[in-house]
């Protein structure tokens, strides 16, 4: 059984990397879970895999688990299929799926979660949980194989969702804008998670946690509010 917390972002303001998901990490990852697998791959700010392995481990001896990044492995492959339990952090998508792709890990880091072995992705590693990442924010610095990612849930994520500012002088477009205009190519609904907000994933029950809610797009439809606690179904997403 799936058992994924998919979350918009790692660091909420004015608190630590972590922080404020650390009460329910504490029993997301059972006493069964001594060490988790990190996937640095993203990068933000093109930080090293053992900056960033690093940065993991800081936050998780708080939970006293265990960090080791996948690039410490000889096999990564053995790893994941061999982890107690996964983590996949932010920073740029693109980078994230090419890497998951170049060390063709993509297929079995799906097999392993839908085994039941439990997920948290934050950004980038939400961004990778819907059908396929083309509703990322971030830009194209690398091309991957192809977008298609992991469909843990039946929609793609936006993670860092933000709403227009009314006080703003920017002319830019706003974030859904740039979803409508996916929707014009593309069928998949979009769930836009504000910061502080997450998707828990329990089998294929998938429930809406956090203090806000979060905006669901779809093809063709007026865009609407999840608040939270919202059992996200076919229903919702038809």
């Amino acid at each position: 059984m799936k058992n994924i917390i998919i979350a918009s972002t790692s660091t909420v303001h004015g608190s630590g990397y972590l922080e404020y998901l650390l009460p329910t990490l504490s029993n997301f990852y059972d006493s069964s879970v001594e060490e988790i697998v990190f996937i640095p791959y993203a990068r933000p700010s093109g930080i090293s895999y053992d900056e960033y392995t690093l940065k993991a481990k800081e936050a998780f001896n708080k939970l006293d688990i265990q960090v080791k990044g996948i690039h410490e492995f000889e096999n990564a492959k053995r790893a994941i299929e061999n982890a107690q339990g996964i983590f996949v952090g932010g920073g740029n998508t693109f980078e994230l799926v090419n890497q998951l792709y170049k060390n063709d890990i993509l297929v079995t880091l799906k097999k392993t979660v839908e085994n039941g072995v439990p997920y948290l992705g934050t950004s980038a590693g939400s961004n990778i949980c819907g059908i396929t990442m083309m509703n990322t924010n971030d830009m194209p610095v690398v091309y991957p194989p192809s977008f298609t990612t992991m469909a843990f849930i039946p929609c793609n994520i936006n993670a860092h969702y933000l709403d227009p500012d009314p006080s703003s002088t920017h002319m830019g477009e706003t974030r859904e804008t740039r979803i409508k205009e996916y929707h014009v190519y593309n069928e998949t609904p979009v769930i836009g998670l504000r910061e502080g907000s997450w998707l828990q994933v329990e089998g294929e029950i998938i429930q809406l946690k956090g203090k806000l809610s979060a905006r669901l797009f779809k093809k063709d439809k007026q865009a609407t509010e999840l608040e939270p606690e919202t059992i996200i179904d076919t229903n919702i997403l038809s």
